[in-house]
């Protein structure tokens, strides 16, 4: 199925399902389909994240974060994600994806996401961030939440987010020096 079909069906399948509470899992059942498969024969390495961006399509609709940041005129941004890779998947082979908000601090939100075999088997695992962007740059998240009538509280960042923080530091350190 085309990219822009499947966000269409995100989109659609979201404002069918139940609010959710930030912090919540969504999960969703899918099958690798002949277009998202690499040279190997499995599904190919990127197209992992963007069926998470699809996860965040829906875990923003069903939040009620999509609604708050139409209203503002923001717009969604990722900052980056990590994503290890255990298992391959095969043509047409199901599989489940979970999501959730894991943490977040300022201006960040960092989402947790999974990829299982139908049997449970880990294939896929990391974590993305992503922000509200005004015209102003980042909205703060004390900010965003306020507005879906929640009080935003930073709470300890997973242990593995915080490393990826730090790791995320020296590449742009490195970066830097360089140029």
């Amino acid at each position: 199925m085309n990219l822009y079909l499947r966000l269409l069906w995100a989109l659609l399948r979201s404002a069918r399902l139940q609010p959710i509470e930030p912090g919540a899992w969504i999960e969703r059942r899918l099958r690798v389909l002949p277009n998202d498969l690499d040279i190997n024969g499995h599904m190919n390495n990127g197209r992992y994240l963007t069926i998470v961006d699809l996860m965040l399509v829906e875990y923003f609709v069903r939040s009620g974060f999509a609604r708050v940041m139409l209203k503002a005129g923001w717009r969604p941004m990722s900052g980056g994600a990590f994503i290890t890779y255990r298992k391959g998947l095969t043509p047409w082979q199901r599989y489940r994806i979970r999501f959730s908000l894991a943490g977040a601090d300022h201006a960040w939100n960092y989402m947790r996401f999974e990829f299982l075999r139908e049997d449970g088997t880990p294939c896929a695992a990391g974590y993305m961030k992503g922000a509200a962007v005004s015209r102003n740059g980042l909205v703060p998240n004390e900010r965003s939440y306020a507005r879906l009538g929640r009080e935003f509280t930073q709470q300890a960042l997973p242990v593995p987010v915080q490393h990826w923080l730090a790791a995320e530091a020296g590449v742009m350190k490195d970066f830097e020096a360089a140029t």
